[in-house]
């Protein structure tokens, strides 16, 4: 009896995880086929119809106060900025209470991000020293989380939860990186006052949390838009925006679980109480207000963070990240793209995602292990982790977001970027594939 309560409890746990994999597989398998239609779309006899879209100038604003920009910026400084909202909260809870929260459980993951960043880089700067492509080193240290989780999610209970975890950690230390890197190293001009007003609303943000404990949304996003539109004009890419105001959103409770199931107990009890014949909850004012206070009674007992999450997850895997692909996959594959492989920003993106990841992630994990600093996730074997080390070359999303703003003025790069991307994501997620599917040892089946 107690095994089947403690399996109950596991699988309790488990359940929003099961859930955020379930998401994050599904948007993979969405950002694959945008991924396919803006190739196919970009070499077909429309492919102009395809660049000049993205390329219309959208304006917003009242009288002089006006924003005017190309659809794909709007995209790429609008719509991400959502995107990295969610990361932002991603970033949060997993530092508060998930594979974050805890020394024993960060070690690992964090370490293997670290070399899954630093080692592609040196990659990239070995094949482009002494060229003007070297501003592109941030390009392969990316991790495209959904497309990674979305091909392990092929291989089903074959793959140990402990990994598909494990790699969800990963991919969030990288994006901590990949900000970071944004932040710093891709800010080329600096407006000070602009950046001192969304610092500020940032701070007022804060204090809706922490003084004056607002969970109400919207002063939130209210604040949120003005830090946005502050950002873009200091210099420093708006979707930082998005991650700086995700940290702000309430992570706590107001109500403990003894309190919650005793105000739904009573809560219960007055509904059935207030059962009339004849009547139905339209008309019964007494169940009605039972039922205002259930809801009350949840609102209280779960936080703002979650909750935010769990709405805004569907938005970006089935909407902003397959737009987002649908407007920057789309290059010209020409005849002589082989030896446009072989450039030397192309060839630093492929070792870097393909070579310097394995090298990175796989390293840092037998390093840490050996040293007994930390274990290998649960039922994983370091062949486990190798697969998944290639799985973390899957860059694509993060990887042409940086390549955007690295080569900013040079059309040609961003293209020779996108075609390396594409072809060193696909080889990095076929290898991972394989290494898990036919190497790698069988979690599905039980252990001798």
């Amino acid at each position: 009896m107690s095994q089947v309560n403690n399996k109950r409890s596991v699988d309790y746990l488990l359940k929003p995880f099961n859930y955020f994999f379930k998401m994050e597989a599904a948007g993979g398998i969405a950002l694959m086929v945008c991924t396919i239609v803006a190739l196919i779309w970009a070499n077909s006899p429309w492919a102009e119809s395809y660049h000049s879209l993205w390329q219309t100038k959208l304006t917003f604003g009242i009288g002089d106060w006006t924003l005017s920009k190309a659809l794909i910026l709007w995209i790429n400084d609008g719509l991400m900025a959502v995107f990295f909202f969610v990361v932002g909260l991603e970033i949060k809870r997993e530092l508060l209470v998930g594979g974050l929260s805890t020394p024993s459980q960060t070690i690992m993951p964090v370490a293997a991000a670290l070399g899954g960043m630093i080692i592609p880089a040196l990659c990239f700067v070995f094949f482009n020293a002494g060229e003007k492509s070297i501003a592109g080193w941030g390009i392969p240290m990316a991790t495209d989380i959904a497309f990674a989780l979305g091909i392990m999610s092929l291989l089903g209970k074959r793959v140990p939860m402990g990994l598909k975890i494990f790699l969800t950690a990963v991919a969030i230390v990288d994006d901590i990186g990949a900000i970071l890197v944004i932040a710093i190293f891709y800010t080329t001009s600096l407006n000070l006052v602009a950046l001192g007003l969304g610092l500020a609303g940032i701070a007022l943000m804060a204090m809706f949390n922490a003084i004056w404990g607002i969970r109400n949304y919207i002063p939130y996003l209210a604040v949120g838009i003005l830090v946005w539109f502050a950002f873009l004009m200091s210099g420093i890419h708006a979707t930082i925006a998005g991650v700086l105001a995700a940290l702000t959103i309430p992570a706590s409770t107001r109500m403990d679980c003894r309190g919650f199931i005793e105000k739904l107990r009573e809560a219960a009890d007055n509904f059935e109480i207030a059962i009339t014949p004849g009547k139905t909850v339209l008309t019964n004012k007494e169940q009605q207000i039972a039922l205002h206070t259930m809801e009350d009674a949840y609102s209280d007992s779960t936080t703002p963070l979650q909750n935010l999450e769990h709405a805004l997850h569907p938005w970006v895997a089935f909407c902003i990240m397959p737009i987002f692909a649908l407007a920057n996959a789309g290059v010209a594959l020409e005849a002589d793209i082989f030896q446009e492989l072989v450039s030397p920003v192309a060839l630093g993106i492929f070792a870097g995602l393909v070579i310097g990841k394995q090298i990175g992630v796989t390293g840092a994990c037998w390093l840490t292990h050996k040293l007994g600093l930390s274990a290998f996730p649960s039922r994983t074997t370091l062949i486990h982790l190798w697969g998944a080390s290639c799985l973390s070359g899957v860059g694509f999303t993060m990887s042409i977001f940086i390549a955007n703003l690295a080569f900013e003025d040079a059309a040609r790069l961003i293209e020779l970027s996108k075609i390396a991307i594409l072809f060193a994501s696909l080889t990095a997620g076929t290898l991972g594939y394989c290494i898990l599917k036919y190497v790698a040892p069988d979690a599905s089946k039980p252990e001798v």
